[in-house]
């Protein structure tokens, strides 16, 4: 059964209420104001109830919508991991307060890992939407002045190459065959077990690679072909599992072990498919120079990964993914958006300031980005939208009256103030953990950055009304 609130109080929640009550910071308790709205709870409240049928009634009291929330935001204010939160909200009575858990038990780390996963993207956005809507009844922003930029934030993976790519390959098909012969006994298909002969290509490769010329060339590609005939003979046997499982050839004893043998033939179906589109890829670029495959994949384990170049000295190429932040005044991330293929910066600007529009209820004056954003269709049709000033500069062009235009105060403030962008991603990455996702999947990237997106706005809007 899941509540809204907890309902019943103890003698424990009032002495920590007293304990704790000169150690709030400024902005918690503004925040703290802010997640006890109805609305936000009762978005949590639908989303936690699709997780069982009549769990509205039937069941025993699970954590209460508003304890998941905040537990949950908390973890991101802190960019904290699962266990780190258990531990920290476990031991400190402010942070018990702050969470509403009062002397309660915490959920442990395992149990709020399930409850967050309840909160798909869609969840997540509704609660950035209705916090934004919030921040502006609160009177902190009021969408006079928009910012926008674009960022990489990266998926949890090794770096790729094509030999560790195929050595991931082998090791998790080897891993599922195992656990296949584990429940199903040794019948049909014997497992031969490769990775020893794997782990030795790895070394030569190695080594081979630390040298140069044309006759290291010719080693590298000799042992790439061994290694690539064992990882073929170990995508056959997979497929050989495979199919031994449908046929009933390997069967389980009973009905949960044969649902778990189904379970490991659709996970063998889908990592045979990943590991031969590597072993395509490593032959067209190994035995044929070609660099740039189609589709190319630089994980087995995220495969929605995107290789992405924005031009950095410091890192020239990333994996992960493309997201947009815009801003209005005080810091507020009005809009976030995690694409599932990166496009073209200029295309963004439009349906930016159309966002902003709807959230806000009104079309920025200034509308302010850096010079990958600009178009002159672009910028036409946010001047239609209503945005009296555009600052975002045109590098290429050879027009004076152009470069007149960008000397004019107005454009060089609103550049100023566009390099805060900079600085909001900086703060993300480093204060919120928006450098690396840690949850898995396309669904995993777009909650950990709408997470993280709203645990900074509720710092931000705290601070705002403490001033």
């Amino acid at each position: 059964m899941i509540d809204l609130r907890r309902q019943q109080r103890s003698f424990g929640d009032g002495f920590i209420r007293e304990a704790v009550d000169e150690l709030w910071e400024g902005w918690m308790r503004h925040a703290d104001a802010i997640l006890a709205d109805e609305q936000l709870l009762e978005i949590v409240h639908q989303a936690l109830q699709r997780r069982r049928p009549r769990s509205r009634t039937h069941g025993r009291p699970g954590t209460p919508a508003e304890v998941v929330l905040r537990l949950l935001l908390l973890k991101h204010m802190r960019n904290w991991s699962f266990v780190d939160l258990e531990r920290e909200v476990r031991g400190n009575l402010l942070y018990r307060e702050f969470t509403h858990s009062g002397a309660a038990k915490v959920p442990d780390a395992k149990t709020l890992g399930r409850l967050a996963q309840a909160l798909g993207p869609e969840v997540i956005e509704k609660l950035h939407v209705r916090i934004v809507a919030l921040a502006q009844e609160q009177g902190v922003v009021t969408g006079r002045r928009m910012r926008v930029d674009t960022t990489v934030v990266e998926t949890n993976i090794h770096y790729p190459t094509d030999s560790g790519l195929l050595g991931d390959g082998v090791r998790v098909l080897t891993r599922l065959m195992k656990k296949v012969t584990e429940v199903a006994g040794e019948v049909g298909t014997k497992l031969r077990d490769r990775k020893r002969s794997l782990q030795r290509r790895l070394i030569e490769i190695g080594r081979a690679t630390r040298s140069k010329g044309q006759a290291a060339q010719e080693k590298v590609k000799a042992v790439y072909r061994k290694l690539v005939e064992v990882t073929s003979r170990v995508v056959g046997q997979a497929k050989k599992f495979s199919a031994e499982i449908e046929q009933g050839t390997k069967r389980g004893a009973d009905a949960l072990q044969q649902a778990t043998l189904e379970g490991l033939r659709a996970g063998l179906d889908g990592f045979i498919a990943l590991v031969q589109q590597v072993i395509r890829q490593t032959k067209a670029r190994v035995f044929g120079g070609n660099t740039r495959t189609e589709g190319k994949l630089v994980s087995i384990f995220e495969p929605d990964t995107e290789i992405i170049r924005k031009g950095k000295a410091s890192k020239p190429t990333e994996f992960g993914k493309l997201v947009k932040f815009q801003e209005a005044e005080k810091q507020i991330i009005v809009a976030y958006e995690v694409y599932d293929q990166r496009p073209n910066d200029k295309d963004l600007l439009v349906p930016a300031v159309e966002i902003h529009q709807q959230r806000l209820d009104r079309a920025p004056e200034l509308v302010a980005g850096d010079a990958g954003f600009y178009s002159a269709q672009g910028e036409i049709a946010v001047q239609n939208l209503g945005v009296k000033r555009v600052s975002i500069p045109n590098r290429s062009t050879k027009s004076t009256e152009r470069r007149r235009h960008q000397k004019r105060r107005w454009f060089r403030k609103g550049q100023k103030w566009r390099t805060g962008c900079e600085g909001r991603i900086s703060v993300l990455k480093r204060r919120h953990g928006l450098n690396r996702c840690r949850y898995k999947g396309s669904a995993g990237m777009k909650r950990w950055v709408g997470l993280g997106v709203i645990g900074d706005n509720l710092i931000n809007i705290g601070r705002a009304l403490d001033q």
